[in-house]
């Protein structure tokens, strides 16, 4: 299944970032959790405070505004992924430019939605 970092993930319950964490872990996807939130995604994974090297990365799904990507978007570019999916309020069209120039793609979608509709 596909590697997938989750950036601004957290434990609270009632975010898109932990339902989403629970989906894909469901659908058999491995995840890296990472954001500035201290404690554990749905299937009992410590959110990682930090910025890891790590190797073959599908996909990045993105669950922080464009102001708080600043942070993160040198680091994920030199991860490399396969794609990055922009979900709904985290659109960057800035960042985009510079995904392009890595030769890295990248969607505006939901990855819930995809995960539902098997498109993930």
């Amino acid at each position: 299944m596909k590697k997938t970092i989750i950036i601004g993930a957290t434990p609270n319950e009632t975010r898109y970032a932990y339902f989403a964490s629970q989906r894909l872990v469901e659908k058999g996807h491995e995840i890296i959790p990472l954001g500035i939130k201290k404690g554990q995604v749905a299937n009992g994974q410590e959110i990682i405070n930090d910025k890891p090297i790590i190797k073959d990365v599908d996909t990045v799904t993105m669950y922080v505004g464009a102001p708080r990507q600043v942070d993160w978007i040198d680091y994920i570019i030199s991860l490399q992924p396969k794609r990055v999916i922009f979900n709904p309020g985290t659109e960057n069209p800035e960042f985009y430019l510079k995904l392009e120039e890595a030769n890295i793609e990248f969607e505006e979608a939901c990855t819930l939605v995809m995960l539902s509709a098997n498109t993930y």
